[in-house]
């Protein structure tokens, strides 16, 4: 049998005019604001630097090497600022109740980007200073910058404060507890630590925690359809011999 490794507590449910809720512990909460803040340090660096870059472009002569470094420095910090905040993201949070809100939470990388480096793409592509050559160049790389910066910080399957309550509920519903069980190469969060998709020869590992750590740590948003549906067996058959005890009473 696989090791189990037990991740610590990452939220719970409180019950709320009959609507489970999702509230991230303090720590996930102090931790998710960390790498919000050092997201904003990073994109404010980077747009800073655009703004010299774009300075820079209106000064001729132009210096390619230098205009490929700025780029290249942009890229590095908008990508790491989009992962930490789609990390904070995950540890807590936004509500569907504000779609707004819940927007721009959730693709504010994807929004940075488009800001930091599609300004620098027009003004490179109409700068009257630069030969074709040195447009094409510097074209490609800031465009490249952009489509990569763009696909880094695009969330493609939001989290919601909603989903991470109904899912928690679901799973407390079905076993009566609040933790799941996943691998790290797995795709699914499982509700038995046996179960034969998780627990083999070839498994070394076996992760433990809640709904909210199998998000946060793999982006794991499924239930695995063998332990679902042993689990609604196994309450059937709870309530078939309950009910079963109560007529013999």
């Amino acid at each position: 049998m696989a090791k189990i490794t037990k991740i610590n507590d990452d939220g719970t449910t409180t019950p709320s005019n009959d609507q489970p809720t999702f509230t991230p512990n303090p720590e996930s909460a102090s931790k998710a604001k960390m790498f919000r803040v050092i997201s904003i340090i990073l994109w404010a660096i980077a747009i800073g630097i655009e703004i010299y870059a774009i300075l820079l472009l209106r000064k001729p002569p132009i210096n390619m090497t230098w205009m490929i470094v700025f780029i290249v420095a942009m890229l590095i910090l908008v990508v790491v600022a989009n992962i930490l905040w789609k990390k904070a993201n995950r540890l807590d949070p936004a509500s569907e109740k504000n779609k707004t809100k819940f927007f721009i939470q959730n693709q504010l990388g994807l929004i940075i980007s488009v800001i930091a480096f599609l300004p620098l793409v027009v003004l490179i592509l109409t700068n009257k200073d630069l030969d074709k050559k040195q447009k094409g160049i510097l074209g490609a790389i800031a465009g490249a910058a952009l489509l990569i910066a763009g696909f880094t910080g695009t969330e493609f399957n939001p989290v919601s404060q909603e989903q991470y309550a109904e899912q928690t509920q679901q799973v407390q519903d079905l076993t009566g507890g609040n933790n799941v069980y996943w691998t790290k190469s797995g795709k699914s969060y499982h509700l038995y630590s046996d179960c034969g998709y998780i627990n083999s020869k070839r498994t070394n590992e076996i992760f433990e925690g809640t709904v909210a750590n199998a998000r946060e740590l793999k982006n794991i948003t499924d239930i695995c359809d063998r332990c679902q549906n042993k689990a609604k067996k196994a309450k059937a058959l709870e309530l078939d011999t309950s009910t079963e005890d109560e007529a013999a009473e």
